[in-house]
C-alpha cells in the first residue's frame, strides 16, 4: 500500500467541522478587551491560509491596514494611566459592536449558527469582557505608579493574542479558558470594587476640598497698600 496522499489543506485547520459557537465565544470575549487585536489577528489567519474560515470581509487590504493602525493607538493608550479609562469609556459601544459583527460574520461562513444569534452571543460576551477590563483599569489606576498599567495592558495583548490563536486550532477549549478568564475577571472586579468606590471618594473629596480653598481666597477682601 502507497503512501498516503499529501494535501496542502492537511494541515489547514476547518472551524466548520466543529460547531462555531466556541470560536464566536472566544471571538467575543477578546474583542471586549481588544476588539482592533481580533479582527487584524482573524484577518492575517486568513489570509495567510491558517484557516479557509475567516470571513473575506476581515482579510481586506483595507480593513487589515485600518485594524492595524488602530490597534497601534490602543496598544499605546492603554498603557497610559487613566488615558487608558477614557479610552475605554469610548469603546464601551465600539468593542461589543465589533464582536457582534465578527460574530456574525463568523456564522454566515460556516452557516453553523443564525448570523442574529452568534451576533447575540458574541456582542454580549464582548461587553460582559469590556465591563471586565474597565473595572480592572479602574483599579488599577489607583496605584500611583504607572507599571502596573503597563503590566496588565501587555499582560492582555498576550491573553487576545494567544487564546484567540489557541481557538483556530482548539476551539472548544479555547471557549473554556475564555470563560475561566471571564469568569475570575468578574470575580476580580467585585472583590476590587469597594477599593475603586474608596478612590473615588477620596478623590470627590480632594475636589471638593480645592473648591472649598478657592472660594475662600475668592472671598477674602483685598487689603489697600499701606
Amino acid at each position: 500500500m502507497g503512501p498516503r496522499a499529501h494535501t496542502p489543506c492537511a494541515h489547514m485547520v476547518t472551524i466548520a467541522s466543529v460547531s462555531v459557537l466556541p470560536l464566536v465565544f472566544t471571538s467575543g470575549w477578546a474583542s471586549g478587551i481588544n476588539a482592533y487585536a481580533v479582527v487584524l489577528l482573524l484577518g492575517v489567519f486568513g489570509a495567510t491560509g491558517v484557516t479557509d474560515e475567516v470571513p473575506q470581509a476581515l482579510q481586506r487590504t483595507d480593513v487589515l491596514i485600518v485594524a492595524g493602525v488602530l490597534f497601534l493607538c490602543e496598544a499605546v493608550a492603554d498603557k497610559i494611566p487613566y488615558v487608558d479609562s477614557a479610552w475605554d469609556a469610548v469603546h464601551t459601544v465600539i468593542r461589543p459592536v465589533a464582536g457582534a459583527v465578527v460574530a456574525a460574520l463568523l456564522a454566515g461562513e460556516s452557516g453553523s449558527l443564525p448570523e442574529l444569534a452568534a451576533g447575540a452571543v458574541g456582542g454580549s460576551t464582548a461587553l460582559m469582557s469590556h465591563l471586565v477590563k474597565a473595572g480592572t483599569r479602574m483599579a488599577v489606576n489607583t496605584s500611583p505608579e504607572p507599571f502596573s498599567n503597563i503590566g496588565v495592558s501587555t499582560a492582555e495583548d498576550l491573553g487576545v493574542a494567544g487564546v484567540l490563536t489557541f481557538a483556530m486550532f482548539h476551539p472548544v477549549a479555547a471557549a473554556i479558558v475564555a470563560a475561566v478568564l471571564l469568569a475570575l475577571g468578574v470575580v476580580a472586579v467585585v472583590l476590587l470594587a469597594a477599593r475603586i468606590r474608596r478612590f473615588r471618594r477620596r478623590r470627590a473629596q480632594r475636589r471638593e476640598e480645592r473648591r472649598l480653598a478657592a472660594s475662600v481666597r475668592a472671598a477674602r477682601p483685598v487689603r489697600p497698600p499701606d
